[in-house]
């Protein structure tokens, strides 16, 4: 059982099954906590605050549970309740220091969640509750009874398994970092294009392929192709909640749901559903939801689907706006900054930089979070905080990405139609209007000769004698190419 004695030097002592651990005496943490800091003292990467809100959000909807079936006394499960509101409401944060390169099972972090809420509900139970019996009890500077009735294990973590409650832990994060803030981000870029279409309709420029000319284009095609590659990447992203709705919760340890009362795990997917306002339920197949991370990997390849596509964005964007004279320059984009320590006046197109930078992160997340989950033995995947750290630093990275973009660039993204027109003009494959009169092959001569003489497509045309010069004013309409 773990409990607490006196504190000297600013610590005070507390127990767990191993023993004795000094704590920090002002902190909410208990032992288990104190040994995961004393123990993995490896890198700078905490777990993120995405994981820390879900373990509240599951250890309330998982007292509520309990109360509701008879586990756990209702006073009990209000306190827990409250501890939990406070953690969501954003307080305490201080109060989750663990690194992410722990246990596999994340059953440190999940400690660090059930020692601080106990001992905060325990803090709220007292206050709430100065009963004379407590009056008599040794307190803490808290106010807190050293025989504590809310314990981290036999209240918080009731009818639960760290087994059970980081998987879980993992799914409510990435259900609300993807529909909180990457899809709702990739939505504002999807309408700026949409906004961007409409504004340059009728401008018509020189496609490109293999970074060569090709056949005309309509700006505002180019446009809803970027626009197309956005809503591409927030339908699979969407075809990828289902599986993450589905919750391990009430397998416990090994995914019998050993010491859950029956019918919690169905209960408390609810009660998660009803606190989030999204389709939890609990997953029919504990065996797999424990050891199984193929919903995470699924769902991040649409996460990294959408990055390749903002960098294939990205990189179109800022090859257009090149220059702005010795490239394409055939848009600007906004001057957010100057651009060079040393050559005045440069603007560079860093927000597209950017853009491609977090694509790039997301991809190597992917291969992480895919070997990772093909790792474990037998009953159990011990390879999950590596797994939720990365998967919310894409979602999380990925959403800022492309807002930053939409904002500060795409949304001041301007045609330069003289020099669109310009290039238009000037391009060899305008000829491809010339195949239906003239034929494949002999519009490619006129094509050469063009280019190797520096002269126009109707001279070259002209001087072969495959048209008359009034021949090809009427078929070499590049505007109506598109």
């Amino acid at each position: 059982m773990c409990g607490e004695t006196g504190e000297a030097d600013g610590f005070r002592i507390e127990h767990d099954s191993m023993g004795e651990v000094r704590v920090p005496a002002a902190a909410l943490w208990g032992a288990q906590t104190q040994r995961s800091l004393e123990n993995f003292r490896i890198g700078t990467e905490t777990m993120p605050g995405g994981i820390i809100r879900a373990f509240a959000i599951l250890k309330k909807a998982a007292a509520q549970a309990n109360a509701e079936l008879g586990c756990l006394p209702a006073a009990d499960a209000r306190a827990i309740e409250a501890a939990c509101d406070e953690i969501l409401s954003g307080a305490h944060e201080r109060e989750f220091p663990l690194k992410v390169w722990q246990t596999g099972s994340g059953t440190q972090t999940n400690m660090n969640l059930n020692e601080v809420i106990a001992r905060r509900a325990n803090q709220i139970a007292n206050r709430a509750s100065p009963i004379a019996s407590q009056a008599s009890r040794p307190t803490d500077e808290h106010g807190v009874a050293l025989e504590r009735p809310i314990h981290p294990n036999d209240s918080v973590n009731r009818s639960q398994s760290s087994n059970d409650t980081f998987p879980t832990a993992m799914h409510i994060a990435a259900v609300l970092a993807v529909k909180r803030r990457l899809i709702p981000a990739a939505r504002e870029l999807a309408q700026t294009f949409r906004l961007l279409e409409e504004k340059n309709t009728g401008i018509v420029k020189s496609g490109r392929t293999h970074l060569q000319d090709a056949v005309p284009i309509a700006f505002s095609q180019e446009i809803s192709g970027w626009r197309g590659l956005v809503e591409a990447g927030i339908e699979q992203l969407e075809a990828s909640l289902p599986g993450l709705c589905r919750l391990a919760l009430g397998g416990t340890a090994v995914g019998t749901g050993l010491n859950a009362p029956a019918g919690f795990d169905a209960l408390v997917a609810r009660k998660i559903a009803d606190i989030t306002g999204e389709p939890f339920v609990s997953d029919p197949n504990k065996f797999h939801a424990l050891t199984g991370k193929d919903a995470l990997v699924f769902s991040h390849g649409a996460v990294k689907a959408l990055a390749a596509n903002m960098m294939k964005v990205a990189n179109d964007v800022r090859w257009l706006a090149s220059g702005p004279r010795l490239g394409l320059g055939e848009i600007t984009i906004p001057a957010n900054e100057p651009g060079s320590s040393i050559m005045p006046g440069k603007v560079n197109p860093t927000q597209c930089e950017a853009v491609t930078m977090v694509a790039v992160q997301v991809m190597g997340n992917d291969a992480a979070i895919g070997m990772a989950a093909s790792q474990g033995n037998f009953e159990l995947n011990v390879f999950m905080p590596v797994i939720a750290y990365d998967y919310l630093q894409s979602a999380c990275l990925l959403a800022d990405a492309i807002r930053s973009f939409d904002h500060n660039c795409a949304a001041g993204i301007r045609a330069n139609r003289d020099r669109m027109s310009d290039n238009l003009h000037h391009s060899l494959m305008l000829v491809t209007c010339l195949n239906p009169y003239i034929g494949y092959e002999n519009a490619a001569r006129v094509a050469h000769k063009a280019f190797d003489e520096s002269t126009s497509l109707r001279t070259a045309a002209v001087a072969l004698g495959y048209l008359t010069e009034a021949e090809f004013d009427k078929v070499f309409r590049p505007e109506e190419m598109v």
